[in-house]
Formats: C-alpha cells, structure tokens, sequence
C-alpha cells in the first residue's frame, strides 16, 4: 500500500494539496516591472552566448527598465510643454533628440511620426543691420504719446 502514501501529482510536495502559496516572480524579488523571466528567455532563445547567468536577465531587464522610465519622463515633459496630457511620437522624439545621453545612444534611430527638431539655420534668417538696431525708424514711434502711456 505505498501508492496511498504518496502525494497527489501535481500538488508540488505538498500533502492533501493544500492551499498553495502565492509565487514571487524574479520580477518582484529584484523589485521591477520588467518581466525577468521572459528576458531571460529571449537571452536563451536568441543564442548571444552558451549559457546565460541567473543575474543577467535581471541586470537587463533593470537597465531597460530606467531607459523606458526616462524616455517616458521627459516626454511627458514634452507633451505637458505643448499643453498635451497625451505623449504622441512627436514628444517621443523631441524628448530623446533634445537629451545629449539619449540622442547619442538613439542616433541612428528614425522615430516613425516624430518629425524633425524646429531648427533654422542662423544664415537664412534676416540680418539686423547696426543702425536699425541704435536708431528709430520714425521720430513719431520713438515719443510714446501721453494716452498710450497712461
């Protein structure tokens, strides 16, 4: 009678399949909201290397996880600078293009909908001649009359 002894299959050690206890993800240990397990499965599946450590999906999914959370703050900045509270591709990419660290990282990446940045070169704009800039054109604009200023 030693079958009767043994424990249910699929109870997982556990006598009389009590209540089981509620899993903690890799995720939830290292304390993120990127999945570690399925990162450590694309590692695994994607063959970057023999074997993969147990740190290093962790170590990844933390990296691209920060990444996310500041391309997303700074364009919800973006969006909250053009009186939006929806971030559109455009914020997306005044976000990363304005940031130095970003921009160089995301150099080579076209942001589909994301336009270019607002930039006129400097020649092309009209030039300020010397005595413009010192003289009023009229000696009628340069007194203010007395309604205006009152």
């Amino acid at each position: 009678m030693e079958a009767s002894t043994k424990t249910k299959k699929g109870a997982g050690g556990r006598k009389g399949g009590g209540p089981r206890k509620k899993s903690v993800t890799r995720s939830i240990r290292a304390g993120l909201q990127f999945p570690v397990g399925r990162i450590g499965r694309y590692l695994k599946k994607g063959r970057y290397a023999q074997r993969v450590g147990t740190g290093a999906p962790v170590y990844l999914a933390a990296v691209l996880e920060y990444l996310a959370a500041e391309v997303l703050e700074l364009a919800g900045n973006a969006a909250r600078d053009n009186k939006k509270n929806r971030i559109i591709p455009r914020h997306v990419l005044l976000a990363v293009r304005n940031d130095e660290e970003l921009g160089k990282l995301l150099s080579g990446v076209t942001i589909a909908h994301g336009g270019v940045l607002p930039n006129i070169n400097p020649i092309l704009l009209p030039k300020k001649t010397e005595k413009a800039a010192k003289e009023p054109k009229s000696p009628s604009k340069a007194v203010k009359s007395p309604k205006k200023a009152a």
